[in-house]
């Protein structure tokens, strides 16, 4: 018999591209109320199931081909008073980070404009600062800074360390998008890590960050020796926030000669994973971020984060004090994958968060979430 025929029938044909539709992006669902046992469960589930189960979740609430490119800039550098043992910037340990005053606004903006051209829409500026006591003459510049990227129609983010409420609604009023202040770890183990700010002081952040309406970044290092249970710990702490924050950063610990943590070991790839696909069942609406330690993944490692439901990278020169995968790497290795870069602003939560201050708003073409097979 000749089955040329049924094969040709039969035979699904298959395209990088996926369809397209015009469509309002929809708010996903938010619990808040997740406990460490439901957590816990998920996160012990047979590491395949987990990828699979995270996957679906995140083509039914992302486009699956499209992915945030961020570029991160140290605008100020070391000479910190925290005691971070994973930072480098601590002026506590003898590191090979050189402390510096805070950066000029132009060189910032070029870099801002490099970082556009490349294809990054979100640029951030961490500042190695406890708070911004006694800075007004920085703050003021910082905020400068903030509203000339703004205006070049890039999403803009800030790591500052502590915020009062009327600083984060002054950064807020000069266009900040985001603001990344992250836990770290669980509450138990955080005292493990970091003793000059406190786990409640960093929460105090977060919520005057969200209540002057700037969309909250928050996540965790991994391999600063905790355990699965702080892993979890930490992804309840986010989950059950009054609003789930925008993004979620997954960094891989990179220690760095010269502090406490100069000795551990590289978190292992299936740790990474396990973190990963759970933050992705529990904030199914959150942007999870490949952050820190990306470099030292090799493609098929990235692809299997991907799969599993992170969303953006960090791309360009350099992290704080870490190392980056370059831009065109980034590019070409997406390519061969079939991924393209977000929009600025395409994520409906930030686009909420925005209103007014988009300016009217165009119809878009998004691609359609992939359907998932029952």
């Amino acid at each position: 018999m000749n089955f040329s025929g049924f094969l040709r029938l039969s035979t699904p044909r298959f395209s990088r591209s996926l369809a397209t539709v015009t469509h309002t992006p929809r708010l996903a669902p938010q619990r808040h109320d997740w406990t460490r046992q439901e957590i816990q469960k998920i996160y012990d589930s047979p590491l395949l199931d987990l990828v699979f189960r995270a996957s679906s979740i995140h083509r039914q609430n992302h486009n699956p081909s499209k992915i945030q490119l961020c570029t991160l800039m140290n605008i100020k550098t070391g000479g910190c008073s925290e005691d971070c043992s994973y930072c480098s910037q601590s002026s506590r340990y003898s590191t090979p980070t050189k402390a510096s005053r805070l950066l000029d606004i132009e060189p910032v903006i070029e870099a801002a404009r490099k970082a556009k051209e490349n294809g990054s829409t979100r640029f951030c500026m961490g500042a190695a600062w406890r708070d911004l006591a006694g800075r007004k003459r920085g703050f003021e510049r910082i905020l400068q800074m903030v509203r000339e990227v703004r205006g070049m129609g890039m999403e803009v983010c800030t790591t500052l360390g502590m915020l009062s409420p009327e600083q984060a609604k002054q950064l807020k009023e000069a266009g900040l998008t985001a603001y990344n202040h992250n836990l770290d770890t669980s509450r138990e183990f955080y005292p493990q890590v970091i003793t000059t700010r406190s786990y409640d002081e960093r929460l105090g952040t977060i919520s005057a960050v969200r209540d002057a309406g700037i969309s909250v970044c928050s996540g965790g290092i991994l391999g600063l020796g905790e355990s699965d249970a702080d892993r979890i710990g930490l992804i309840q702490e986010v989950a059950n926030m009054p609003e789930h924050p925008e993004s979620f950063p997954v960094n891989a610990l990179v220690p760095i000669p010269g502090t406490p943590l100069e000795g551990n070991e590289r978190v292992a790839h299936h740790t990474l994973l396990r973190t990963i696909a759970t933050a992705r069942i529990v904030l199914p609406g959150t942007i999870i971020r490949l952050a820190a330690g990306r470099n030292t993944l090799s493609e098929s490692e990235q692809a299997m984060c991907f799969m599993a439901g992170a969303n953006a990278v960090f791309t360009g020169e350099q992290m704080l004090t870490t190392p980056c995968s370059p831009w065109d790497e980034d590019k070409a290795m997406m390519g061969r994958w079939g991924l393209e870069g977000m929009q600025s602003f395409e994520q409906a939560s930030v686009a909420r968060k925005e209103g007014a201050a988009l300016g009217p708003q165009t119809t878009r073409t998004v691609s359609k979430p992939q359907a998932e097979s029952s």
